[in-house]
């Protein structure tokens, strides 16, 4: 079904579908094209707003009797790691940050096979071969980077780095906002489990964006009540996209996604309230 507002993109809701983070319930999302010279303009926009990247697409979650997937941001000026995280960090001290352009590589490729085939091995992406592996990383109409972790020797490392050099461990594809770095895809090698590697890029990309002067890091979706989403509560300094408003996560035990179907809004309602970038020039 097609919703639009006047002179502004067109919007678009899914069908029903089952959710992958809580059992038994279904998802439908909320979506519009990005696309054109106001493709950036639009990414920023509707960031701040709760919705997410998928190649060409913008989407938020807007099912029809839950609300339980919330975007959430770290305040980076106010972000403390905890003694774990540090110790991550040092843990890693044998990995280099390389950031490129949106352009996929068999390498990255093969990476991701791996990540998948141990980790997501029943997920939506199960299936995905080099081709549209491509298209995730590369059909992208606003800045976007390719950041990569690879081993290197040097000195500082807690635990020494695995024995071949300038190995390619860890990706993330990265949007770049005029408010912080979203996260919209990341993945590593699951032979490296104790290296935390997972925590380790999300600790990289807040210090990444502390040096370009940017004060959010978005880190997708969190989701009460679903045990792959709880490593985001982790993060000190989180807020999250509930109501409307950007609010600190504070308890994550206090958040449900128990709510009464009819307190949620119609679609229409939703897409009237949505702030649009200025069209003029």
């Amino acid at each position: 079904m097609r919703h639009t507002l006047p002179h502004a993109p067109q919007f678009y809701v899914t069908a029903p579908q089952p959710c992958p983070y809580l059992h038994g319930r279904a998802e439908r999302k909320l979506f519009t094209a990005l696309a054109g010279d106001s493709a950036n303009e639009l990414n920023n926009a509707l960031s701040r707003q709760g919705f997410r990247r998928s190649q060409n697409v913008l989407y938020r979650p807007s099912c029809e009797s839950c609300v339980a997937c919330m975007s959430a941001r770290i305040r980076v000026s106010d972000f403390a790691p905890s003694r774990t995280q540090r110790r991550v960090t040092r843990k890693n001290a044998h990995l280099r940050r390389l950031a490129t352009s949106a352009w996929a590589t068999e390498e990255q490729y093969e990476l991701f096979r791996a990540y998948l085939d141990e980790r997501h091995a029943d997920g939506g992406m199960a299936d995905m071969d080099i081709f549209e592996f491509a298209a995730m990383i590369e059909e992208t109409p606003v800045r976007t980077r390719v950041i990569e972790y690879r081993t290197h020797q040097g000195d500082g490392a807690e635990t020494p780095p695995p024995p071949d050099n300038d190995r390619l461990v860890a990706v993330c594809l990265t949007d770049v906002l005029d408010d912080g770095l979203s996260l919209v895809y990341s993945f590593y090698d699951p032979a490296l489990d104790s290296f935390s590697l997972g925590t380790h890029i999300i600790m990289d990309h807040i210090e990444l964006a502390r040096s370009a002067g940017l004060p959010f890091v978005y880190l997708g979706y969190w989701v009460p009540g679903s045990r792959k989403m709880d490593y985001k509560a982790k993060f000190a300094a989180l807020e999250i996209y509930k109501g409307g408003v950007w609010q600190p996560i504070g308890d994550p035990a206090q958040h449900t996604s128990d709510i009464h179907p009819l307190s949620i809004d119609p679609i229409v309602e939703q897409v009237a309230r949505i702030n649009l970038p200025s069209t003029r020039k």
